[in-house]
């Protein structure tokens, strides 16, 4: 049912795994799931592809280039034009496989990947329907959060190219702290509830980002021509509670009649990771809204 695959992306070769259902005859329809920031494919695209492929779909998630187990130096490096052109690539990648109909492929992302597949829709036509869980804007989620933290970082970010220049090693830093109490803010606790625990941690979700990244993102507007899409469907999918959730609902007030948001009910940003009584109504979303557009 899954099987490890690697495909190129400028020079670089991504590592994936394509879900195919048991006994699928014919050429599928099939979808791309990607990884939040800082995530590996094992993690929330794991949960999802899972699911879709009960539902008849092929399904290829990956790691986007710096981080998992695909190629790029320096390691964390979190590059969104490169992030679009991975999703670009695992398109093209699915049109060369015989199992795979090539007029009819999905995308959708979680998280930070969540916001770069409809940035890469905009303009790659091949991907027919578009979706985003969770789905956020990650340099301005960043800036929300520490506006003089960022701008330091951004300005500082010429430094360490010229630092790495002359061989020293890429700066990095922490993402999320190692544990939470009670003087964490919620949304950070959340973030540390999955990936600093059990419940979602993995040895290769490191949580650490090279720090010049921020003048890469500082430029970087996920959802500014989201019209693009047009009139290719796309859906937002995002909960009650996340803090994430204005994203999903400017991209859809920003479409021309092409996009629809759906709400799940009680769940925050993090839920719709890996929480079955949240991922699962979300998964029914999915399932109807790619069973329409690929059909």
């Amino acid at each position: 049912m899954r099987t490890d695959v690697r495909f190129p992306t400028n020079g670089l070769h991504l590592a994936g795994h394509l879900y195919l259902p048991d006994g699928a005859d014919g050429p599928l329809a099939a979808v791309v799931v990607g990884h939040p920031t800082t995530g590996v494919k094992e993690q929330a695209p794991a949960a999802y592809a899972t699911r879709l492929v009960e539902e008849g779909f092929a399904v290829l998630t990956f790691d986007a280039a710096f981080q998992g187990e695909s190629e790029g130096m320096p390691r964390g490096l979190e590059d969104p034009f490169q992030r679009a052109e991975d999703f670009r690539a695992a398109v093209s990648y699915l049109t060369t496989r015989p199992e795979i109909d090539p007029d009819r492929i999905g995308v959708m992302g979680v998280c930070g990947s969540g916001a770069y597949v409809p940035y890469a829709a905009q303009t790659d036509h091949r991907m027919k329907a578009v979706a985003g869980v969770s789905g956020t804007d990650v340099p301005s989620f960043f800036r929300g959060a520490d506006p003089e933290g960022w701008q330091q970082m951004v300005a500082n970010s010429g430094n360490l190219r010229s630092a790495e220049a002359a061989g020293e090693p890429a700066a990095t830093f922490a993402v999320l702290p190692e544990t939470a109490d009670a003087d964490t803010p919620a949304p950070t606790a959340e973030f540390v509830d999955y990936y600093k625990t059990p419940r979602g941690m993995h040895p290769r979700s490191t949580g650490d980002l090279v720090v010049r990244s921020a003048d890469l993102l500082d430029q970087f507007d996920s959802f500014a021509d989201v019209a693009k899409i047009a009139p290719r469907p796309l859906l937002m999918i995002a909960g009650t509670e996340a803090v994430t959730r204005g994203f999903s609902e400017k991209a859809v007030a920003d479409s021309p009649g092409n996009a629809e948001l759906f709400l799940v009910d009680g769940a925050t940003h993090v839920d719709l990771y890996d929480r079955d009584e949240y991922v699962t109504p979300a998964v029914a979303k999915l399932v109807e809204f790619f069973g329409k557009h690929l059909a």
